[in-house]
């Protein structure tokens, strides 16, 4: 089991921090901060480079911990949360990534939820501190933490689209 769960951290953890470098800059095909900013006001994000520099380091942050098998219900929460936003981006194409849709993220929350649930294992860097087992509120608490501050973020930074005028 735990051979499992580290290859599920590794994967989970290192895709989500490339995520967040590719939204600063231009390795593992990133288009630079610039690329990320202009990508976050294309989804109709304020904040400009500064948005773009938070859901990047949230998620090289997240996704090092995760992988690493460090603080993992922090490590999922900001995993979920950046998912989170994220899946309100793409929640109107529908569900499936073929058609831009919301699939990954969804599957990158629901690892992340689960990694919270079962622990980093036997191999990781929490429990060659000590730190583990963590109870299974935290999984919960992540989660909700997670789906919370990623919704809030969605709330406090997107713009809303102005009303239409119809023409005379």
């Amino acid at each position: 089991m735990d051979t499992g769960i580290l290859i599920l951290r590794l994967l989970v953890g290192l895709l989500v921090a490339g995520h967040g470098v590719q939204k600063i800059s231009s390795h593992l095909g990133g288009r630079g901060l610039e690329g990320g900013t202009e990508e976050f006001r294309a989804d109709g994000f304020r904040g400009g480079a500064l948005t773009a520099l938070a859901a990047g380091g949230g998620q090289i942050g997240s996704g090092l911990l995760l992988a690493a098998g460090l603080l993992t219900p922090l490590a999922a929460t900001g995993a979920i949360g950046v998912m989170t936003v994220a899946l309100t981006v793409k929640r109107h194409n529908g569900l499936w990534v073929q058609n831009d849709g919301y699939e990954y993220p969804l599957v990158l929350i629901g690892t992340a939820a689960a990694l919270a649930a079962t622990g980093p294992g036997a191999w990781s860097l929490d429990a060659a501190l000590g730190l583990t087992p963590y109870p299974l509120w935290w999984a919960a608490l992540a989660l909700a933490a997670g789906l919370g501050s990623g919704l809030l973020t969605r709330l406090v930074l997107h713009r809303t689209a102005a009303p239409a005028i119809a023409e005379r």
